[in-house]
C-alpha cells in the first residue's frame, strides 16, 4: 500500500493560526487533498486481524433492516464470517498503540497540545456500512483512506436519541451538509456536531480523536488524587457536650467543628498541575506494559542511547510541566536541563543520539526502560 507524502500541514491552504482560530472548536471544516497520495496505513484484512487481538478495543456493528446491533471485542475470525449480506463496520481503537505509521501519522496533529490527544480509531465498512447519525463530545478530524465515504454534518440543537439502541443514535438527524470524501481527504468536526458516515464502497476512516473531558469527571478524579495527599490532623471531640431536646438532630457544635476540619483541606495550581499530568498521561485500563526479556546493564543502555538514541513504546503517554515530567502517570521532578531535554523527549517521542547525558538523566531514562516505557533506537 502507498504512504503519504509528508506534508508541511494536513491543513491544505490555511495556517495552523487561522484554523486554531476560526475553526477550531467552532464549526467543521472540509479539507480536500490533506493529505495527498494517502491511501492508508493497514489493509482491510490487517484491520480485521488486528480486531482480533487480545489487547485490541474494537467494536463491530452490524445493520438488519434499518436496525443496529453492536459487538465488543474479543473477537475471533469467526465473528466476520457471513457478514457480506448485510451493511457492517468493524472499528479499532488505539491503533497507534500497535502500528508504529499510527503513531507517525498523529505526529502531524502535533499542532494540537498531546494533552487533548485521544487516540487513531480506525473503521473499515462495504458498501453501505455505518454506525448511523450521532454526535462525540470530542473533537475529531476524519482522514479518509482508501475508498469513499459520504459524509452528512448537522449543527442541529436536538440531541435526542433512539431508545433502547445499541449505539447512541439520533432520533431526528436533519442532513445540513454532505460532501464525497476520497483517499487523503479530510473532515473536521468540532464537540456535539452530528455526522452520518456511510460507505460508497469498501473504505476505511482514519479517525484522529482529542479528548474533551468533562468538568465533573475532573472534579471526581481530583479528590481522588487529593485523598491520598491530604493529612488533616486530630479527632473529632466534644468534652464539653450537653444534653439535646432532640437527640436525632445534628447539633450545630458538631458541623462548626466538622466544617473547620474540612477547610484544612486546601490546594494550589501545582496541585492541579500534578493532577492533570497523572491523569493525563494514565494508560487506558486494558493496556499493559511488557519489560524487556533480557534487560540490558546500566552500562550498556547507556552506550547504546549515546550512539542512537532513545524512542517511547507506542503505549506511552508522556507530558510535561514545570521541571516534572508525567510518564504513564507517574511524576518526577528533574532539573532544568534534564527537563528541557525530557520535553524535547515527549514533544517527538523519541530523541537522537544522547552524547552528553547526565547521570541522573541515564538512570532515569534506565528506569523506564526496565519498566517498558521506552527501548534505545
Amino acid at each position: 500500500m502507498s504512504h503519504m507524502k509528508k506534508p508541511s500541514t494536513p491543513l491544505g491552504s490555511l495556517s495552523v493560526d487561522i484554523f486554531l482560530r476560526d475553526y477550531w472548536q467552532k464549526k467543521p471544516l472540509l479539507i480536500r487533498g490533506a493529505f495527498p497520495r494517502f491511501t492508508g496505513l493497514l489493509t482491510p484484512e490487517q484491520l480485521i486481524e488486528l480486531a482480533c487481538t487480545e489487547d485490541a478495543q474494537a467494536r463491530l456493528v452490524t445493520q438488519r433492516h434499518g436496525q443496529f446491533d453492536l459487538q465488543q471485542s474479543p473477537f475471533t475470525a469467526k465473528n466476520f464470517k457471513g457478514l457480506s449480506k448485510t451493511p457492517w463496520t468493524v472499528l479499532v481503537q488505539g491503533v497507534n498503540h500497535h502500528l508504529q505509521t499510527a503513531a507517525e501519522l498523529l505526529k502531524k496533529f502535533s499542532f494540537i497540545p498531546h494533552a487533548r490527544l485521544d487516540d487513531l480509531m480506525i473503521s473499515y465498512a462495504p458498501k453501505g456500512g455505518g454506525v448511523g447519525p450521532h454526535f462525540d463530545s470530542y473533537d475529531v478530524f476524519l482522514l479518509q483512506g482508501m475508498g469513499h465515504r459520504r459524509w452528512q454534518i448537522s449543527t442541529q440543537a436536538d440531541r435526542t436519541l433512539i431508545e433502547g439502541a445499541p449505539l447512541r443514535i439520533l432520533k431526528d438527524f436533519k442532513v445540513e451538509q454532505e460532501w464525497v470524501l476520497a483517499p487523503g481527504d479530510m473532515l473536521y468536526l468540532p464537540p456535539h456536531c452530528a455526522h452520518n458516515g456511510i460507505a460508497e464502497d469498501d473504505c476505511m476512516t482514519y479517525s484522529i480523536g482529542f479528548r474533551t473531558p468533562a468538568y465533573q469527571e475532573l472534579a471526581e478524579q481530583f479528590l481522588v488524587y487529593l485523598q491520598d495527599r491530604i493529612a488533616v490532623e486530630g479527632m473529632y471531640a466534644d468534652p464539653d457536650l450537653k444534653t439535646q431536646k432532640h437527640p436525632s438532630e445534628i447539633s450545630q457544635d458538631m458541623l462548626s467543628q466538622v466544617a473547620r476540619a474540612i477547610k484544612q483541606v486546601k490546594w494550589d495550581k501545582d496541585d492541579i498541575a500534578n493532577f492533570l499530568g497523572c491523569y493525563l498521561s494514565e494508560p487506558k485500563p486494558h493496556i499493559f506494559f511488557d519489560v524487556p526479556e533480557r534487560p540490558l546493564n546500566l552500562t550498556k543502555f547507556r552506550k547504546a542511547i549515546q550512539n542512537k538514541g532513545v524512542a517511547l513504546n507506542l503505549k506511552s503517554q508522556m507530558l510535561c510541566h514545570g521541571n516534572t515530567v508525567f510518564m504513564n502517570s507517574e511524576t518526577t521532578g528533574v532539573s532544568d536541563g534534564d527537563y528541557a531535554v525530557l520535553r524535547e523527549f515527549a514533544d517527538k517521542r523519541e530523541l537522537p543520539a544522547l552524547d552528553a547525558c547526565s547521570d541522573e538523566l541515564t538512570e532515569l531514562l534506565y528506569q523506564w526502560y526496565q519498566d517498558g516505557y521506552l527501548s534505545p533506537i
